[in-house]
């Protein structure tokens, strides 16, 4: 007898909510675009590997708790709007 699960039969893995999918994705493209903007800045490569850090916190927080990432990433790109991070 084979004790593997019907995988024919089993629901799809993922998120079904056309809300949270969408999300999602707004999320997933926001960080894309914020990787890009720490990658354009003119500071030294501490910055830059802190602030990469940041959003790698997003991400991984993204796993978890998409409504904190949005929130995270929000405020993240909110302080890159408001001016250049401080210089190490």
């Amino acid at each position: 007898m084979d004790d593997r699960p019907d995988v024919t039969s089993a629901p799809a893995e993922g998120p079904d909510d056309q809300e949270v999918v969408a999300l999602y994705a707004l999320v997933a493209e926001r960080l894309k675009q914020a990787h890009a903007r720490v990658h354009a800045l003119n500071v030294s490569a501490d910055a830059k590997t802190a602030l990469t850090r940041q959003l790698l916190i997003v991400t991984e927080t993204a796993k978890r708790d998409l409504p904190e990432a949005a929130r995270r990433l929000s405020r993240f790109v909110h302080d890159l709007d408001e001016g250049p991070p401080p210089l190490d």
